[in-house]
């Protein structure tokens, strides 16, 4: 059949897309971002597509010719500049719900553990709106709602996973009495091969979740072993109100591009034990594997360690970053006098010595906060890269004697170029 996977080059929609061309069907990657997808699913059609905006029946006509089935993965953590959960998870699928009833298609949506329209969570309640408009539409629909979903790779909730075992010798915990189900991300794309294939009955919700809950210490544990990092040596477990400052630290970022996973939401999330029913689903098939038994299929190696490794040092490097090219304005501008007495030094004018320390002083401060706006963080870097280059160039033609300088200015170009397009790699999404 003919299938367009909503959200199809995420976690969990790139492990859908690829199960259901491995069973032979053709399978369209609808989202907003092509070379997304392009990276992660180059053999797959790509379809262009903002689903928050497809808010009636008729948004949706132009994308379902030809569909016989829809798998929505689309989803996201909480409310920012980019996302608006409302329209994505609730009022968009009500639109998709009408429209695929019109047409006689079916729907699998993939929710979440939890999803309750009286919950004070907007994340879970939004989910929830949409799953209910789904299933009282009347339309052919199935919402599957997975636990935390473990991968080959990471992202989002499972990358921060990863990222805190790689901290050496201490391991740092927050609620780490949260419990938590998994799931693998292989079987909730078999799950959904199988209901796409009619194996699933329509108009009812199963919870894709391992048998018992893990609390959160345990499989912060588990992942740590599984990537081949030592034992931690000492557990710290943060304060709440640490958690707190930093999940609010995390939403100022957000409204600043950042998707951080550690957003009020997802502390919200843990605070509240959100617990799945596997029973309805082994009934009906097989029992899920624990979460054991998923991490040692994953068959994670070095490269996942270093992965986990980048992920720790990516904030970092922002965040060094940022200040480097802050205070280095900051310095241009308080120090002025002292900055262009080099440049007089070799003849400058003045007021000309003066004017191009101010001028790259703004350059400084500008890189530095387009680097703080996530859209232009990767621009930012490279701008950096390229200013390191000409300074580096044109000091040597005015003031080839900084060289000799005993503080080495301009031997320690080197580091921050470097430092730059590090940063610029560990930038790329997905």
């Amino acid at each position: 059949m003919t299938v367009l996977v909503l959200g199809g080059y995420g976690l969990i929609g790139a492990e859908i897309c690829q199960a259901l061309a491995d069973a032979g069907h053709e399978v369209f990657v609808a989202g907003r971002d092509s070379r997304a997808a392009a990276r992660r699913l180059p053999a797959l059609r790509f379809v262009q597509l903002d689903m928050a905006k497809l808010t009636t029946a008729a948004d949706w006509t132009p994308y379902l010719n030809n569909v016989q089935v829809v798998v929505n993965c689309a989803g996201a953590l909480q409310d920012s500049a980019r996302d608006a959960l409302e329209n994505l998870h609730h009022h968009a699928v009500a639109a998709l719900a009408e429209a695929t009833k019109l047409r006689n298609i079916k729907t699998v949506q993939i929710s979440a553990i939890g999803a309750d329209v009286t919950s004070p969570i907007a994340f879970l309640s939004s989910k929830a709106r949409g799953d209910a408009a789904l299933l009282d539409s009347g339309a052919d629909a199935i919402v599957l709602r997975p636990g935390l979903v473990l991968a080959q790779s990471a992202y989002g909730g499972t990358a921060l996973i990863r990222l805190l075992t790689a901290v050496p010798v201490i391991q740092p915990l927050a609620l780490p009495r949260a419990q938590m189900q998994s799931v693998s991300a292989h079987d909730v794309a078999a799950a959904v091969v199988c209901a796409v294939a009619g194996d699933v009955p329509s108009g009812q919700i199963f919870d894709l979740v391992e048998d018992q809950p893990q609390p959160l210490a345990e499989i912060v544990r588990a992942h740590r072993a599984a990537l081949g990092f030592a034992p931690a040596r000492h557990v710290w477990t943060a304060p709440n109100w640490l958690v707190s400052l930093t999940s609010c630290g995390a939403d100022l970022l957000g409204r600043l591009g950042w998707r951080s996973p550690l957003r009020s939401t997802a502390t919200q999330v843990l605070n509240h034990d959100l617990i799945g029913d596997p029973i309805r689903w082994s009934d009906l098939h097989k029992p899920l594997p624990d979460m054991q038994n998923i991490l040692s299929g994953l068959h994670l190696g070095p490269e996942h360690r270093l992965q986990a490794r980048m992920a720790l040092f990516m904030p970092l490097c922002v965040a060094m970053l940022v200040l480097f090219w802050a205070l280095s304005g900051v310095i241009g501008v308080i120090s002025l006098p002292q900055a262009a007495a080099h440049l007089q030094a070799q003849g400058w004018d003045v007021g000309l010595s003066r004017l191009s320390v101010l001028f790259w002083s703004v350059v400084d401060l500008s890189l530095a906060a387009a680097l703080l706006w996530r859209p232009m963080a990767r621009w930012a870097c490279l701008g950096m890269a390229a200013v390191c280059l000409i300074y580096l160039g044109l000091s040597t033609l005015v003031s080839p004697s900084l060289w000799l300088d005993p503080l080495g200015p301009l031997v320690k170009i080197g580091p921050a170029f470097l430092l730059a397009l590090i940063t610029w790699a560990l930038l790329e999404e997905r």
